[in-house]
């Protein structure tokens, strides 16, 4: 097979951590699917030995993961209260107004686009999915249904949706042609206008053994090193970088079109940081797959020792990480008997693969588990805080990443 790196083209052979096969990680089944047959793909990440771009196969197309998809973003406490934080700070430190205009690509149900509606400054949402897209029009947030890409943001640009600021938050690792997704990018821009670009950061996947994270939607897993070489490619510099705490540490790059703004001190000090790591060395990348058998390992026991004891343990959360991990691991509904999950559209449905049932968090306080293991491990304080009333009939919770912990 002529695999090749998605960016650069060059030949991609070296296996940075192999899965095995699992179903789409946000194809939940309703009751009448789990009779039926259920497709699974590769889940093999590769590393570029050229751009050092880690990536999988583009194995299924956007069409099919996005065309009717089941994550609403507004689900999520912490998450809103960021995107609120990052519609303040764009606001002030940009001088955003009603002459202005915003596009967010990925809008999703338009959770961070009301931020900037209602300060009165002019929105567009660009998303692919028609059921998630429909539910921010009736928010009052204005959305596109489409891919976004150079071809999208031309007719974009020509009906006069130039942006001033353009926000792509976890969406940069979801696209199978990301030369045409940036190219996009640098179509719709004004000459003097800020993208800002947020996905979880590779280097810190490596050290957090966050393998959780790999799934079909997430085509790419991206450094510093990798993105100034996609963005360049197009007529593009990153001027500034923040690191965040989110999905389990994030890059935030503020990106415009070479040359209109001075580089901050952060982007030197970043890239230092990556150096020091030797993310630029292919050998570094070599060593990540052990570390993911340890934790299947770890994980199984636990669960094996757990029943053994007549303990039981169910999972808090649906997420796409949870069913790679679950999948990977071989635990099923025999060694954990149901999930729970805050979103309504979730509730009722199962998990791919491991068709684990997804109830209402309320059957945890009626079942009364000995454990709970939480799948969306970067949301741990806000799920804890929330289902602290579990400590009333002893209940433990538990987290598998980085390493299996019993809080």
């Amino acid at each position: 097979m002529d695999r090749r790196c998605r960016f650069c083209r060059a030949p991609l052979s070296r296996t940075f951590v192999n899965l095995n096969s699992s179903p789409l990680a946000n194809s939940l089944l309703d009751a009448e699917s789990c009779n039926g047959m259920e497709p699974r793909y590769p889940l093999h990440a590769f590393v570029c030995e050229q751009c050092f771009l880690v990536q999988l196969d583009a194995v299924v197309t956007p069409e099919h993961i996005f065309g009717d998809y089941v994550y609403f973003s507004s689900y999520s406490e912490s998450w809103l209260a960021h995107c609120r934080d990052y519609s303040r700070k764009m606001i002030g430190r940009f001088g955003l107004s009603k002459e202005s205009r915003v596009v967010e690509v990925a809008s999703n149900d338009g959770y961070l686009l009301r931020n900037f509606v209602e300060a009165g400054i002019p929105v567009l949402g660009v998303e692919p999915a028609a059921n998630v897209a429909k539910v921010a029009e009736a928010a009052g947030v204005p959305t596109r249904v489409v891919f976004f890409g150079a071809a999208s943001a031309a007719a974009l640009k020509a009906e006069g949706f130039a942006a001033d600021l353009m926000c792509a938050n976890n969406v940069l690792a979801h696209v199978p042609d990301i030369n045409d997704f940036v190219e996009g990018f640098r179509i719709l821009l004004k000459p003097q206008g800020v993208a800002t670009f947020e996905f979880p950061h590779l280097l810190n996947l490596m050290q957090q053994n966050q393998f959780d994270t790999i799934y079909h939607e997430h085509f790419s897993y991206i450094s510093l090193l990798a993105a100034e070489r996609i963005f360049a490619a197009h007529g593009l510099a990153v001027i500034d970088v923040e690191e965040l705490a989110t999905h389990g540490g994030s890059l935030r790059l503020y990106v415009t079109h070479k040359g209109a703004r001075p580089e901050g001190e952060a982007v030197g000090k970043l890239r230092a940081k990556e150096a020091a790591a030797r993310l630029d060395a292919i050998g570094t990348y070599s060593s990540f797959a052990s570390g993911v058998v340890d934790t299947k390992c770890e994980l199984l026991a636990f669960f094996i020792e757990a029943r053994r004891a007549g303990r039981q343990v169910v999972g808090y959360g649906a997420p796409a990480k949870g069913n790679t991990l679950l999948n990977y691991c071989g635990i099923g509904p025999e060694l954990m008997p149901y999930t729970v999950d805050i979103s309504p559209h979730k509730q009722g449905k199962f998990l791919p693969g491991t068709r684990i049932p997804i109830r209402h968090p309320q059957a945890i306080f009626e079942t009364k588990p000995d454990y709970v293991l939480i799948l969306p491990w970067n949301l741990k304080d806000e799920i804890t805080r929330q289902m602290a009333g579990v400590s009333a009939f002893g209940a433990k919770f538990v987290t598998a990443i980085p390493r299996l912990r019993v809080h």
